[in-house]
Formats: structure tokens, sequence, C-alpha cells
């Protein structure tokens, strides 16, 4: 009987560890993680983006990033497109993060260290 009870102890520890949520994904220093739903959250993990230079969003957050979080050492630009040729930035300091990115989140088309001519929005 003693072995039933521990089989069955081990069976369900292995049972809950599987079943167990997956633990947020910690951002390293010098990137800035952006994710397609909010709570930093969504269908294939973060897209990662580390400065220098400007880097379109890959396709599942463009235009649709709901949260951010940025562990980069300097500030970071996120660029929206406009129509007529304009764009807009908004800046993203260090240690900056946005759960909820809703005024943003349906705008962002890629990320810069330099507000790359843009106007702020």
């Amino acid at each position: 009987m003693r072995q039933l009870a521990t089989a069955a102890a081990v069976f369900a520890t292995v049972l809950a560890a599987g079943l167990a949520a997956p633990a947020a994904q910690a951002v390293p220093p010098g990137q800035v993680h952006f994710w397609p739903e909010p709570h930093q959250m969504g269908s294939g993990g973060a897209w990662a983006y580390s400065p220098p230079g400007y880097r379109e969003a890959d396709p599942r957050v463009q235009r649709h990033a709901y949260s951010f979080d940025s562990h980069a050492p300097v500030s970071v630009y996120a660029i929206s497109y406009q129509p007529g040729g304009r764009c807009l930035y908004r800046e993203i300091r260090p240690d900056d993060y946005d759960n909820n990115w809703t005024a943003w989140g349906t705008k962002f088309d890629g990320v810069s260290d330099t507000k790359m001519g843009c106007e702020p929005g």
C-alpha cells in the first residue's frame, strides 16, 4: 500500500510540473522585447530588438504589439509609418515597460536607436 501511495505522489508531482504555466521569459540586458498580446504574452513569444540600428518588426508584432519590456542601455524609438511618407516615433527609455500598450500597439512598424527624422506621436 505504501508503494502505491508513493507512486501516486510521484505521478501527481510529474503531472503538475507538466501542466504548470510556462515561466515568463526574462528580457536579457541590452534587449527590448515586444509581445503580440498584453501582459507579455502571445503566440510565438517575444520579438527581440538590440540596438543599434533600425529593424522592421516581425510580422506577428507589426501593428500588433500590445506589450513591451526594455532592458536596453539607451532610449530606443518605436517607429510608425504614416500615409504621405510621414512617420511617428514613441520613445522607450531604459527599463521602461508597458503591459497594455494600447496607445501604440496598432501603430508599431519597427524600432530604432534614433528618431529617424520622425515626429513625436
